[in-house]
């Protein structure tokens, strides 16, 4: 919308000049056009979806799939602390040194096999299990909080090149009217109306646009390959142009972002069970100070007696409890207050970094508002107010320049704020667990 105010105090402009057209006739050079990626990429196709961006990242980014075979890794690791151990099977014999081999006349001599199973102590293996799976549901959130970031990652790196694109787009086009200011003050002062300063200062503030196309051709080229990385494609690829920048609002107060931000953060859910792994992990330890069971069946084979069938009960005694059972409570215990502490100081840094990205979007949101409903359009009246005044010669040219590179710079810094409004709405999604930017 503010562009249509550009444009139309421009075309005052170009009513200054019939006399001085055709008094230079085809003398005056075409105006250069500059040819940007954002160019190509339109070309390419047409805009790409950020859902669809966000989409790929999570089937394609490596460390997204790292932390998600993790989780099922754990998964696969609580049916293992719930089973028994293994069972153990000898055969040995007593007689001959050939195997198997009895001496004959001699009753001690036999043939025999003993099969063993340890069984832990009532309770253990149920422990082991809900340990397993508490460390289980923690990787989960570790994986969680990987999907989220990542999400936000790849919002923060399309925001940013949205807003490249469009500063490119801007910049490009008002290049293109700066270098018609640029051939008006040049006609006038052909014919004496004008002064040589104007058009230095003309072409003076063209190669300044220019180098700022060159700045943010690098700072857009630099987005593409964030996005790529963030998308595990080559960083070269090249990539559509992107949406237009929406203006979501921030439905949610403060104090409300805060509760959901205890609710749903993936930190303070992943420190929970790591709390309820240690709580039983004490437990467990706790166990250990009752003796495991092993139970043996043996048969023997003897030539020349019957044979003999043996069962025997094993129980290992904790007498060494004083350094190893004890030592082992107090080491879960120790490790469970730490994860205590832990949760704590993740719910401090939690609410700062809520407080912090709220307060960010709180700030570009007044900013860009007050761009597009105040900055932009008094700034914009006041340029058509200066080529008015050009036109019966109550302002110098330099005045119009001054303003118009005003416009410019008052347009891209509505668009960067509109950016930074969006990049902390997608910082502050994964923190809640809500959809903001939408």
């Amino acid at each position: 919308m503010f562009k249509l105010r550009i444009v139309s105090g421009l075309v005052a402009v170009f009513l200054l000049l019939p006399a001085q057209a055709q008094t230079v006739g085809n003398a005056d050079k075409p105006v250069e056009l500059t040819v940007t990626n954002q160019g190509q990429a339109q070309v390419a196709g047409g805009p790409v979806s950020l859902d669809s961006l966000i989409q790929e990242a999570e089937q394609r980014n490596p460390g997204v799939q790292s932390a998600l075979r993790q989780v099922q890794a754990l998964r696969h690791r609580i049916p293992q602390a719930r089973t028994l151990p293994d069972p153990t099977v000898s055969v040995g014999w007593a007689g001959n040194i050939t195997p198997f081999g009895v001496q004959k006349g001699d009753p001690s001599s036999y043939r025999g096999i003993t099969a063993s199973q340890t069984i832990p102590y009532p309770g253990k293996l149920r422990l082991r299990g809900q340990v397993a799976d508490r460390e289980a549901e923690a990787a989960w959130w570790d994986y969680e909080n990987a999907r989220r970031r990542l999400a936000a990652d790849v919002k923060a790196a399309y925001y940013d090149y949205s807003f490249y694109a469009k500063a490119m787009e801007t910049t490009t086009k008002n290049k293109d009217l700066l270098q018609k200011l640029s051939q008006i003050s040049e006609a006038r002062y052909r014919v004496g109306k004008g002064i040589q300063q104007d058009v230095l200062k003309s072409q003076v503030e063209i190669s300044r646009i220019q180098q700022r196309l060159t700045v943010l051709e690098q700072q857009y080229k630099t987005a593409q390959v964030r996005l790529n990385t963030l998308l595990y494609r080559d960083p070269e690829a090249p990539l559509p142009p992107p949406e237009a920048l929406s203006n979501p609002k921030l439905q949610y107060s403060l104090d409300q972002l805060y509760q959901l931000a205890k609710e749903h953060d993936t930190g303070l859910q992943r420190e929970q069970r790591m709390i309820e792994r240690n709580q039983l992990a004490v437990n467990l330890a706790q166990r250990d100070y009752y003796p495991d069971f092993t139970v043996a069946y043996m048969y023997q084979q003897r030539p020349l007696m019957p044979d003999m069938n043996g069962l025997t009960v094993t129980a290992n005694i904790p007498i060494f409890y004083k350094t190893k059972q004890r030592e082992a409570v107090r080491e879960a215990t120790e490790t469970l207050i730490s994860s205590e502490r832990s949760k704590d100081n993740r719910q401090t840094e939690l609410f700062f970094a809520v407080k912090e990205q709220y307060l960010l979007a709180k700030s570009a949101e007044g900013l860009f508002q007050l761009y597009s409903q105040g900055v932009v359009p008094q700034s914009s009246l006041a340029l058509e107010s200066s080529m008015s005044a050009y036109q019966v010669g109550n302002v110098d040219f330099l005045t119009i320049l001054s303003n118009f590179t005003t416009v410019l710079d008052y347009q891209i810094e509505y668009y960067r704020e509109l950016a930074n409004y969006n990049m902390a709405l997608a910082r502050l999604e994964p923190l809640v667990g809500m959809e903001l930017t939408k």
